[in-house]
């Protein structure tokens, strides 16, 4: 019996310090910005990856001729 007066207590004190927030469009603006960050980023990683495909590829025919 204690022990559930003592759960629900912290319970209590756990809910009354959640805040909830909204975004504002600051921070949409930043999510926005971070987002093609990452596109562009993940673009230039597979554009990397294929020229060096292509490099192995030249490389392994030049050195077997």
């Amino acid at each position: 019996m204690r022990f559930s007066v003592s759960l629900a207590r912290k319970i209590k004190t756990l809910t009354t310090k959640m805040v909830i927030t909204s975004g504002n469009d600051e921070d949409r603006g930043g999510q926005e910005r971070e987002s093609k960050e990452e596109s562009v980023l993940a673009m230039l990683g597979i554009v990397g990856t294929i020229l060096n495909l292509i490099v192995i590829i030249f490389v392994y025919i030049y050195t077997t001729l």
